[in-house]
């Protein structure tokens, strides 16, 4: 009994380990999309939530086509600072860690990858289109190549592609990258991924750790509402189109006041694009664009440029939105197979509602002081200078004229004031036709 009070009494001692015991549990993140702000604080509150847990190690499982340089620098910054240890994992087969991926691998304490994958690709772009001379873009490669080889070195890794990856866009398979000294191992599936890495020394920053993963339980952190909610904002395709919407219902709202729900609808998806077009990398120039593209098709309802201003719209709407975004990543960028189509229908939209409004706005008025002159109608009474009655637009109206002018006799209205109408007689051509018109 002594004994097993003694085991018992040792089992519940903190820090106490018995042979067979559970091993610490291994956070499992997966990035499959550019690296944006977004998934910058994704991937960096994964590495708080490893700490709260006590996991031994963070995974992210990434297959990415690259993203924006400040964002990977954050991302980068939290690995080397991060208490618990980071393996970068680039699959499943058919992945890539290109462009800002790669320095989410050489920044990795432990990096692998699936068979199958590559890597590499890291030359700077300008993601809003705009051109660089020459000597600036030096610049930058220069940066990027002594940011890539300080991290290789860091880690012990190949340090020759790393700075080629960024001046040279070399790009690297699974089994050369293995071979060449980028990547620490290759696992065909995150079994065999925990097995390798059983055993493995992984340096910190004040500590050397030793992993247990061989049957350690895997915790998946998933993105929670709020990421998925700005994520999905975050994406161009859905920015574009919110942008495109929400111009769309604030124009027919303007160009035809009191509808109320276009324009509702519009100042939302409006506000809701320009909270994602923050995130976003994006070409000013292309904004001003669209935005002075509503400006000349509204100037078409009010002045008459037999449709010039309209083209003029027209071209720097399209124009425009090829400027949005410019190049970069697929997933930083709006595929021509979804910004031709929408832009054409919007184009069409801005085309017909401009067209219906100019053409109400240039409709005679049919009420009002302005409806009733040149209105041709029959006096009731005879009318004179006095006064008299006559029925126009199915209304007996009280009206006056220069001449006596007798009963059944078609006249004209020349001018209103207040309820009262002046009116002239019809040449006889009219009063035989016997009809009610608007003349000229």
């Amino acid at each position: 009994m002594k004994g097993l009070a003694f085991a018992l009494l040792l089992f519940l001692l903190p820090g106490f380990r018995v042979s067979g015991a559970t091993e610490a549990p291994v956070l499992l993140v997966k990035l499959d999309d550019a690296i944006t702000p977004v998934s910058a604080d994704f991937l960096i509150s994964s590495l708080g939530e490893a700490r709260r847990r006590g996991c031994q190690a963070v995974i992210w499982e990434i297959d990415t086509p690259g993203g924006l340089v400040e964002s990977t620098r954050r991302i980068v910054k939290a690995v080397l600072a991060s208490p618990v240890p980071v393996v970068v994992y680039v699959a499943p087969p058919g992945a890539r860690a290109a462009s800002a991926g790669t320095f989410l691998v050489l920044a990795a304490h432990v990096a692998a990858m699936a068979p199958g994958t590559h890597l590499g690709a890291a030359h700077p772009v300008t993601l809003t289109g705009q051109k660089m001379d020459r000597k600036t873009l030096k610049k930058i490669e220069n940066d990027l190549s002594a940011w890539a080889r300080s991290l290789a070195r860091l880690r012990g890794r190949n340090q020759e592609f790393a700075a080629k990856a960024v001046t040279e866009s070399e790009t690297l398979i699974a089994e050369e990258a293995l071979r060449k000294g980028v990547v620490d191992l290759l696992a065909r599936d995150l079994a065999e991924l925990l097995q390798k890495l059983n055993g493995r020394r992984v340096v910190l920053q004040e500590k050397t750790v030793i992993l247990k993963t061989r049957g350690a339980p895997i915790i998946t952190f998933r993105e929670g509402l709020k990421t998925r909610v700005l994520k999905w904002l975050a994406h161009p395709q859905v920015a574009y189109f919110l942008l495109m919407l929400g111009l769309a219902g604030l124009y027919f709202e303007l160009s035809h006041p009191g509808a109320i729900l276009p324009g509702v609808l519009g100042g939302l998806s409006l506000i809701l694009a320009l909270f994602a077009l923050q995130i976003l990398p994006v070409n000013y120039a292309g904004l001003l664009l669209i935005l002075f593209s509503v400006v000349l098709y509204f100037l078409e309802i009010k002045v008459t440029s037999y449709g010039l201003l309209a083209l003029t719209g027209t071209v720097c709407l399209f124009l425009g939105s090829l400027m949005l975004f410019g190049r970069g990543p697929e997933g930083l960028r709006v595929p021509y197979s979804t910004l031709l189509p929408v832009t054409g229908i919007i184009t069409l939209f801005f085309l017909v509602v401009t067209w219906l409004a100019a053409r109400a706005l240039r409709r005679p008025p049919v009420s009002g002081k302005e409806g009733l002159l040149g209105l041709e109608g029959r006096t009731i009474t005879e009318v004179g200078p006095s006064g008299g009655q006559i029925f126009v637009s199915g209304e007996i109206w009280e009206a006056s004229a220069e001449t006596v002018i007798p009963p059944g006799t078609p006249v004209k209205v020349l001018g209103q004031k207040g309820l009262h109408l002046r009116v002239a007689p019809l040449p006889h051509e009219s009063a035989q036709r016997g009809e009610v018109r608007r003349t000229g």
